[in-house]
């Protein structure tokens, strides 16, 4: 037995799934795939933002900023991980164990207020369509950004300060996959009641608050397409906020599920899945979802392909096969 704060520590264990060995494996197979589609998808998708001028738009750049942070949110919550099971050492240092701790809290927290903010920015679009330029000039959509990063940031670093503070008895192996800010908090013995109604203040700043924000935006929104007279009209306005919305479903669903639920629910191992869950799936489908209902996406990617020698090539060979199928 020791005691002493967290600071005092060298080397933290992780469990993460090595008392079901052949769950394991399977975890990790579907994480490297997750992984894998993260980089590639938004990668992609961030790419394709920057080189098609017909998406310099403010919602790509928003939609930019949020690939960009998934592809940092997983690599902080998988990298190690998959290191770890190939190396067969489940260990991580003091230093790595708190900067993982911090850097996927912020990411989580950061794109809570984005996503938040990306619903006022179709609220403006579909609402105020005149104004639209104007109100969402490129100066605003940049504070608005830079507001995201530094509030998911600073409120992050109040927790992972106090957090540290506190004293540790007993052992250092964290029954998780990763350092998550709640397995951590589970090796303290002494009273984290402060901590605790410190991260409950912030939590409700940063999970509920910018829900409250998504409804209100799509509550006006919603008003406002049932006075649409065409069809058409009401279509392309729902398919608008079709993506951001199961967006906003799968990402707030498992974060409120893992850090709002009753204290009397308490199973790590359902903490580990659902952290899979918002950790790699949700910025797995991210580009997929706003990719496949976007056609502007679509046709910019095709603009895209089709300047590139490679593209061409690649879109004749799709064309065939398509009427192969067809025959």
């Amino acid at each position: 037995m020791f005691q002493g704060n967290l600071t005092s520590v060298t080397v933290f264990f992780l469990l993460g799934f090595s008392h079901y060995p052949k769950v394991e494996v399977i975890v990790f197979v579907l994480c490297l795939l997750m992984y894998l589609i993260t980089l590639l998808g938004n990668i992609i998708l961030i790419s394709i933002t920057i080189l098609d001028s017909h998406l310099h738009k403010p919602m790509y750049f928003f939609l930019s900023n949020l690939s960009f942070l998934d592809i940092w949110y997983t690599s902080s919550a998988f990298t190690p991980m998959l290191t770890n099971f190939v190396t067969g050492e489940n260990t991580i240092s003091f230093v790595g164990c708190v900067a993982q701790m911090y850097f996927s809290l912020a990411m989580g927290a950061t794109e809570c207020v984005l996503l938040s903010l990306m619903a006022y920015d179709r609220y403006v679009a579909i609402c105020n369509p005149l104004r639209y330029p104007i109100i969402m000039n490129r100066k605003v959509c940049l504070q608005i950004a830079a507001g995201s990063w530094l509030t998911g940031y600073l409120t992050t670093l109040v927790e992972t300060i106090f957090v540290l503070q506190l004293s540790l008895c007993g052992h250092n192996t964290i029954n998780h996959f990763a350092c998550e800010i709640l397995a951590v908090l589970k090796l303290v013995c002494v009273d984290t009641s402060m901590v605790e109604l410190l991260m409950l203040v912030i939590t409700t700043l940063i999970l509920p608050m910018p829900v409250l924000l998504i409804c209100i935006s799509y509550a006006f929104i919603l008003s406002n397409i049932l006075r649409i007279r065409s069809v058409g009209g009401r279509s392309k306005a729902f398919s608008t906020c079709a993506a951001h919305l199961t967006v906003v479903v799968l990402f707030f669903g498992t974060a409120l599920s893992m850090y709002l639920k009753p204290s009397a629910v308490d199973s790590q191992e359902i903490d580990k899945f659902i952290a899979l869950v918002y950790g790699g799936l949700t910025p797995m489908l991210n580009p997929i979802i706003y990719s496949l209902r976007n056609k502007e996406v679509k046709a910019a990617m095709k603009r895209l392909l089709i300047r590139n020698p490679f593209g061409t090539v690649l879109i004749s060979v799709l064309n065939n096969i398509r009427a192969s199928t067809l025959i």
